[in-house]
């Protein structure tokens, strides 16, 4: 679905279906910081429900409410080697009923939980430090609020 296709608006009265944070989370990956979007072209963001039951073994989850986004590498270079860059098999997971569960506990806007989440997976992934992620969470608007 292309992001341009619909127009959200950010107060929801229902909870935000599949293709309402498809359409968000292809908009934010269009509009990424800088400093991430070098690496991300051919990226991908699949919306999910929840983490399937391999995924919770293979990452150790209790429940998996735990897990609101993970990056998936399409094709490992060698065993424990990452790639630097994404390329067209690599895949954004966004779960979205953890990340509606964040919505409602903390009352923030979903719009900023879901660009925070991307941002956060997506600088831990490319090996960016803490500092560097908060930075890019807390001055990376662009124009988007």
């Amino acid at each position: 679905m292309r992001a341009e296709a619909q127009k959200i608006i950010m107060h929801y009265t229902t909870p935000p279906s599949h293709d309402d944070l498809e359409v968000l989370a292809a908009e934010f990956l269009l509009n990424l910081p800088d400093e991430l979007q070098e690496f991300c072209e051919g990226l991908t963001v699949v919306v999910e429900e929840l983490a399937d039951e391999t995924t919770e073994s293979e990452l150790d989850l209790d429940d998996p409410y735990e897990l609101v986004a993970l990056y998936k590498s399409g094709g490992e270079i060698s065993p424990g080697v990452v790639r630097k860059t994404a390329n067209d098999d690599d895949v954004l997971m966004l779960y979205r009923r953890p990340l509606l569960d964040m919505w409602c506990e903390t009352g923030d806007d979903l719009s900023i939980i879901v660009r925070q989440i991307m941002i956060e997976e997506l600088g831990r992934h490319f090996e960016f430090s803490d500092e560097e992620i908060d930075e890019m969470v807390t001055t990376h608007f662009q124009g988007l609020f």
